[in-house]
């Protein structure tokens, strides 16, 4: 079969990627496709030279036996109502079905029709009224602008002026073009998010590995919105209780309801959640494969896609089961500098075939360009795109790095050791994607990770800036005064106690001659981080000095005097190499801490240059 790619984005590329591989396939094309994309299929620049009716043209004339539409605009302008009135096999949904993603408006009146959970919302076609709702508000909000607007489109506001500026942003200044012609102002739901997808030819439908996406284009979800910085599947955010919840209130209602209102939806239904305490609302409905979440699902994906694809657009996707690897999946996009806003393009990129050899490791381009000997754009003998040049920047998002693992820890490990092997002058991206999901995964860890001693209760300030820290990172812990001289038996009763309820690292909190980080690791061979603490004339010297003096054979780690926050990290990072969780958790204290040093720099109005 010849099949015909709409599409030359990173999510094209996956997908021509893994439609590659099929045994069935005898011709792959991509319209207009990329340099990237010309690897793998044959590339035709239909957009420019007519437009949808030069797509199925070309479908006719080449006897193309599926046409898959990988972004959202042809979908929204009719591309399948066009190629199904020529009799042309299409993967995507009619326009107005793809209204769910083409017009926030008519997807939130949707929702309520069918009693979809979704925020409680207000839409505008004029900017007064909208102005006089938000500052009624007077609180966080979210200003949506009800068209297509590349995934950018949704603005967070903390408060009225901040609800004002985007509104005036979106339906004064245009920002998003016509996309801003309406828009809608809802609650700002709180939780995290999730992307449910689900593959529907009408009437049935399969589901597929929910992922998370990661949207703003700054490390812990600061800044503004991007088309999505990386995002990974399976997430442990959605359980197989809360794929159940999904599934019956909101896939099948929103299957029944378009088909009762005249418009089955076939193609890609790719449902974006808020899920909080056991619940989940939809923050939005896309009509096509997720970018950058294609990517991870591509690699995840043992199944034939052209089996999978075909069988959606013949109304007969009941019949598909489709085999998933085990592990997990991992994108990591990599932007220009200056994206999401203004950007240059034509830097040169190093790396990207040494990240491309290394094993369970794809890397997908979003924004590239090859050029060849020949003029800019020329095709090459192949009909596609792509040269014998360097590769250079020609997009915000650039690449996606995606691997995979046998479980999610190692499936980022190698992407950012991929991404590691990649550089173009200004790229940037985020370092904290999964972590969200390794702090979910069930690790096996005990609820008692950490034993904490302390000598005396005066000592008790220092223990809390160790408790706070332990607190941060959801590292559990307990807590008791033992004295190393007056109260040894009761120090040793504790150490055993801790050790059976599952403590693996101890810290030991002492002053003066400060004996009792040696009790303690003389108890156990589990880790002793010690903690002197300023008690006399000495300022804790003394503590320091006795801790640091242990005999052979009693090994006691040691940090500043009242540095409680840092044994606490100490011990936590001693956890994360056996636990994924508290290893993402120190990472993204971390960041949090280097974030601090950034705003602290910038707030100052200090150097530039960095």
């Amino acid at each position: 079969m010849k099949v015909l790619i709409v599409g030359g984005g990173g999510r094209e590329h996956a997908l021509a990627w893994k439609l590659s591989q099929s045994p069935r396939l005898t011709g792959l094309f991509a319209t207009p496709g990329s340099a990237a994309i010309a690897e793998v299929a044959q590339c035709v620049p239909l957009e420019g030279i007519g437009g949808l009716e030069a797509m199925a043209d070309f479908a006719e004339k080449e006897g193309i036996g599926l046409t898959v539409v990988g972004p959202e605009a042809p979908l929204v302008e009719g591309i399948a109502d066009l190629f199904a009135s020529r009799g042309l096999p299409v993967f995507g949904p009619t326009a107005a079905a793809a209204r769910l993603e083409g017009s926030k408006v008519f997807s939130k009146a949707f929702m309520e029709r069918h009693g979809i959970p979704t925020a409680a919302h207000k839409a505008f076609d004029a900017l007064e009224p909208a102005l006089e709702y938000v500052k009624a508000l007077d609180g966080p909000c979210v200003v949506k602008a009800s068209g297509l607007a590349a995934g950018k489109g949704v603005i967070l506001c903390e408060d009225a002026d901040q609800a004002e500026a985007a509104l005036r942003r979106i339906m004064e200044t245009r920002a998003f073009g016509d996309a801003g012609a309406e828009v809608v102002v809802e609650e700002w739901l709180r939780g995290e998010e999730a992307s449910f997808f689900a593959i529907c030819d009408g009437k049935d439908f399969i589901a597929m590995p929910a992922a998370q996406d990661h949207k703003p284009v700054g490390d812990l979800d600061r800044g503004p919105n991007t088309g999505g910085m990386g995002a990974y599947c399976p997430t442990p955010l959605v359980t197989p209780e809360m794929e159940a919840m999904v599934i019956e209130q909101v896939v099948r209602p929103t299957l029944a309801g378009m088909a009762a209102e005249g418009h089955p939806y076939s193609g890609v239904l790719y449902v974006g959640l808020m899920i909080d305490n056991g619940a989940a609302k939809v923050l939005e409905y896309n009509c096509r494969f997720g970018d950058p979440e294609c990517q991870p699902l591509m690699m995840m994906l043992e199944s034939d896609l052209l089996d999978v694809l075909e069988a959606a657009a013949q109304g007969r996707i009941a019949e598909c089961r489709p085999n998933w690897r085990g592990g997990a999946a991992a994108c990591i996009v990599m932007a220009s500098e200056g994206y999401p806003g203004q950007y240059e393009k034509g830097r040169p990129i190093a790396g990207i075939e040494a990240a491309d050899a290394m094993e369970n490791c794809r890397v997908f381009h979003a924004g590239t360009e090859r050029p060849g000997t020949g003029e800019k754009g020329d095709l090459n003998k192949s009909g596609g795109w792509a040269g014998d040049g360097v590769w250079t920047t020609n997009g915000g998002r650039v690449l996606g790095v995606t691997a995979w693992g046998h479980d999610l820890g190692a499936a980022l490990k190698t992407g950012y050791q991929a991404v590691e092997n990649i550089s173009w002058p200004g790229a940037h991206y985020r370092k904290d994607i999964g972590l969200k999901g390794l702090k979910r995964m069930d690790d096996g860890r005990p609820k008692v990770n950490v034993g904490i001693v302390l000598g005396s209760v005066s000592d008790m300030d220092v223990a809390k800036k160790a408790t706070a820290v332990l607190d941060a990172l959801g590292v559990g812990y307990e807590l008791a005064v033992a004295s190393a001289h007056r109260t040894p038996e009761r120090t040793r009763r504790f150490v055993a106690a801790c050790a059976e309820a599952g403590a693996e690292v101890f810290i030991a909190i002492a002053g003066m001659a400060a004996a009792l980080p040696g009790v303690v690791a003389a108890e156990t061979q589990a880790p002793v981080i010690g903690v002197p603490v300023k008690s006399g004339a000495f300022e804790g010297l003394d503590a320091l000095l006795s801790i640091v003096q242990m005999p052979p054979g009693i090994p006691v780690a040691t940090v500043a005097v009242g540095g409680g926050a840092n044994a606490a990290l100490l011990a936590a990072q001693m956890l994360g190499l056996k636990y994924p969780g508290v290893a993402a958790a120190v990472t993204e204290y971390r960041l949090a801490q280097a974030l601090k040093v950034e705003d602290a720099h910038r707030e100052a109005g200090l150097s530039t240059l960095i």
